[in-house]
């Protein structure tokens, strides 16, 4: 039996780790529990070393989930199907860990393997003898996998697509000065004739699914601060767009179109309707940390 004393003292480490594997507060602490009540039962002859036998342990329950969620088609977790509530405790736990939310979103694309290799060794260091342990296959396919996932991660950063894109900077701009509410400052940003589309399931009922004029689009756009905040910029399908993600849930992606400095055109779209977001059997990826 693992020691309670030392037990706790991992906990917090523990719930790091798994909250990046599952993307759920709720699901990290079941998991953290889970793995407790297996402690608990623990042979003591095999807890020569218990912080990297709790973090095996751990890390093969959330495997577990990753991969019941995948029969049941579940990954990515999207906002829809998040209840309020849990969606509040991750994005509570997301921003105070300071934890990347374009990260979280990836990570929600991957095969579990994939996943757990990346999150083991690129964020964690666990070297890949034990992560090949973990995931009962040799070195090699444990490294194929944590490279595919790198290279995923690479895909979707929009670092390199920003300095491409000349109009990076007032899409920026503006979602920045729309997160704080700043009316005056968005209308400098918005062409006159621009115009917002929305699906109609991702607005209030009776709010209108095209918005035209720059004052409009400006007054109802800070309606919706909030989602901006939980926004963050990611490369999908080779665009540079906004994706709408509370928690690391994916809601909607934001996509704005730009004309001599000015945002013209304003598209968001349901993160479900999206191909970047359609289940990948091998997905690949690398960068965020």
């Amino acid at each position: 039996m693992v020691p309670i004393a030392e037990f706790e003292a991992a906990r917090p480490q523990l719930t790091a780790l798994a909250f990046r594997l599952l993307g759920s507060v709720d699901d990290a602490e079941d998991a953290v529990q889970n793995t407790w009540l297996k402690a608990t039962a623990a042979d003591p002859g095999a807890l020569r070393n218990p912080a990297a036998w709790l973090t095996t342990v751990l890390t093969r329950v959330c495997l577990d989930q990753l991969r019941a969620r995948r029969r049941r088609r579940e990954e990515p977790l999207f906002a829809e199907l998040i209840p309020a509530e849990a969606q509040a405790a991750d994005e509570r736990y997301l921003r105070r860990e300071r934890i990347s939310r374009a990260l979280l979103v990836v990570l929600g694309q991957l095969t579990p393997p994939q996943r757990v290799a990346y999150v083991l060794h690129d964020l964690f260091d666990v070297p890949f003898r034990e992560v090949a342990e973990t995931l009962g296959t040799s070195q090699a396919s444990a490294k194929k996998h944590a490279s595919r996932a790198r290279a995923r991660v690479q895909d979707a950063d929009p670092a390199p697509a920003a300095t491409a894109r000349a109009d990076g900077s007032v899409v920026d701009a503006f979602l920045a000065a729309a997160a704080g509410g700043d009316l005056d400052r968005m209308l400098t940003l918005l062409a006159d004739d621009c115009v917002r589309t929305a699906d109609a399931t991702l607005v209030p009922r009776g709010t209108p699914t095209r918005v035209a004029g720059a004052a409009e689009v400006a007054v109802e756009t800070r309606l919706f601060a909030d989602r901006i905040r939980a926004s963050a910029p990611m490369l999908l399908a080779g665009r540079r767009v906004h994706v709408i993600a509370p928690g690391g849930h994916p809601l909607a992606v934001i996509d704005l179109t730009t004309e001599a400095g000015r945002v013209t055109h304003i598209a968001i779209t349901p993160a479900t309707t999206h191909p970047a977001f359609a289940p990948q059997p091998t997905a690949s990826a690398r960068g965020f940390q």
